[in-house]
């Protein structure tokens, strides 16, 4: 059967079901196999949030790096992306439970070496590892669809959903006691621990799928794929510092493209390519692709900057940092006793934010509220796809996230403010996250439902890091300076991890756009409109 047909048909497939199915379990076991999938696919955005909300803490341990702290989000973002659609392929080859466990060992293996140096492309190297658990997300679509009784994969898929909201709620709790009370370190070690545990019991109560698919690994388009994405992210992220329009900036973006270009005509051309290009080309299937790709750039400017920006000392707190850090220097260097007023600073230019709050105030302020919602409207939304379709929760989460940019452009940055813009922001991450991954699995046929997955879980990483990468490139280009004046003497000089107001400005902007170009995609979708089945129509 070729590929347009494939996603076409309608009807039930004349193949068995024999995938290790559930429908003769007891209710006990459907719903303890369901949640340990679910708290084992946490380990990735539970890490996310906590890692996301300390940035502004873990920031002082690496001098120099500056704005460009955010490649800890970044590279995470980058390889999970590359990594997504072969781990997909290779889950369905090999086995979706094998992936499964051999993520979590890469993933705690990541934790430990992040967690013991103090070198920056150490750290980021173990950033990459923790990285593989992206996937976890794409193999445990593919787990619930092939162990789940029919009428509950849409429920199941809501629940995932729903996880992420769990962990939106409890991360930052987490995070903020960790490293109010010890330091960033801890929470490499609570993620470590927990991976640990998770192992044994993933591999004493899920069940392995037996759908398997007999085809081998294309390594070359995953090369590419991988070689492609990372250096149009580097030309995006550093574009400002080097110069945008530069030859040899330009080279960087020309050749990502041309090896993604490559990657194209690999996959049409071999014989099992890792992702099936013209599956993906379909209608039912790119538009969601394409939805989340843009969709997800408000995820991580969100993810970001609200954390950020709430942690920074306001500029009365930051001025006084300043003048007790000229004082203290005069007297050690020159053996000066200088008096406060005898110090002149001046911030340039001034700003607005900063409310100088601990990680767990944030947590407590801002973010539980936030996950809270997308916990609830993450059950709301797998309930409404199982009635209605998950087209409706999908359009509802983009809207509301252009609403959410608008409002962070023009509202005062406070976090009383953020709370509020925060708390719909996260209605729309739980409406999302239980819609598009219902649209692929409605989209395609079981046997394509681990890659097709893989590329959704590629997009969404890609969105991610593209919106993390390009509001790093407005703080860069709208730095803070100090101009200090002592006894006649003035000097200037930037002011290491705090940025202008309104480079902030244009990433809430630049999500908004993304935002706008999602919703009126999806629009454009004809499928999800009618109650999801959990795939049962192939």
């Amino acid at each position: 059967m070729s590929t347009a047909s494939t996603v076409e048909g309608a009807g039930v497939s004349d193949s068995p079901d024999d995938t290790g199915r559930l429908d003769g379990a007891s209710p006990r076991r459907i719903w303890s196999v369901l949640l340990v999938i679910v708290l084992f696919s946490e380990i990735a955005p539970t890490q996310y949030t906590m890692v996301a909300a300390a940035l502004q803490k873990i920031a002082p341990s690496f001098p120099g790096v500056g704005a460009n702290i955010t490649w800890t989000m970044i590279a995470f973002g980058l390889v999970g992306a590359s990594a997504s659609p072969l781990i997909g392929k290779m889950s369905d080859v090999w086995g979706k439970k094998k992936l499964f466990l051999a993520m979590g060992v890469l993933f705690a293996a990541g934790c430990l070496l992040s967690v013991l140096t103090s070198n920056w492309w150490v750290f980021l190297a173990g950033r990459c590892l923790q990285a593989t658990a992206i996937a976890t997300a794409v193999v445990a679509y593919g787990l619930i669809r092939d162990l789940l009784p029919r009428r509950l994969v849409p429920v199941g898929l809501g629940l995932t959903a729903t996880g992420f909201g769990f962990s939106a709620a409890l991360a930052p709790l987490l995070a903020g006691w960790l490293v109010d009370n010890y330091q960033w370190r801890a929470m490499f070690w609570f993620l470590f621990g927990f991976t640990v545990l998770m192992l044994p019991i993933v591999a004493l109560v899920v069940p392995e799928s037996t759908l398997r698919v007999r085809e081998s690994i294309d390594i070359t388009g995953a090369a590419l794929l991988s070689g492609g994405t990372a250096l149009v992210l580097i030309y995006i992220d550093k574009g400002q510092d080097w110069g945008w329009g530069r030859p040899l900036t330009l080279l960087w973006l020309i050749a990502g493209l041309l090896l993604l270009v490559a990657f194209v005509l690999v996959e049409l051309r071999v014989r099992v390519p890792v992702v099936d290009i013209r599956l993906l080309a379909h209608p039912r299937v790119s538009l969601v692709l394409i939805t989340a790709l843009f969709t997800s750039c408000m995820v991580g400017i969100q993810g970001y900057a609200i954390a950020y920006m709430v942690q920074t000392p306001s500029e009365g707190a930051l001025r006084g940092t300043i003048v007790n850090t000229t004082i203290d220097t005069a007297a050690q260097q020159y053996k000066l006793h200088l008096l406060p007023q005898a110090v002149r600073v001046v911030i340039d230019p001034s700003y607005s934010y900063g409310n100088g709050l601990t990680l767990l105030q944030f947590a407590v302020r801002i973010a539980l509220i936030q996950g809270l919602l997308g916990m609830i409207f993450g059950l709301i939304a797998g309930l409404v796809a199982r009635r209605f379709g998950p087209w409706y929760p999908l359009i509802a989460s983009v809207a509301i996230l252009a609403g959410v940019g608008i409002a962070e452009v023009f509202l005062p940055h406070q976090w009383g403010w953020f709370a509020l813009t925060s708390g719909f922001f996260g209605i729309a991450f739980g409406l999302y996250y239980a819609a598009a991954p219902t649209l692929v699995v409605e989209a395609v046929p079981q046997e394509q439902q681990g890659i097709s997955v893989g590329v959704l879980g590629v997009m969404q990483s890609m969105g991610v890091a593209i919106g993390t990468a390009a509001i790093t490139a407005f703080l860069n280009n709208n730095p803070l300076h100090a101009e200090v004046s002592v006894a006649g003497q003035t000097r200037t000089a930037p002011i290491p991890q705090v940025f202008g107001e309104h480079g902030y400005v244009l990433g809430f902007w630049f999500a908004v756009v993304t935002s706008v170009i999602g919703l009126l995609v999806a629009l454009f979708m004809r499928h999800g409109r009618t109650p999801a089945t959990g795939g049962a129509t192939f």
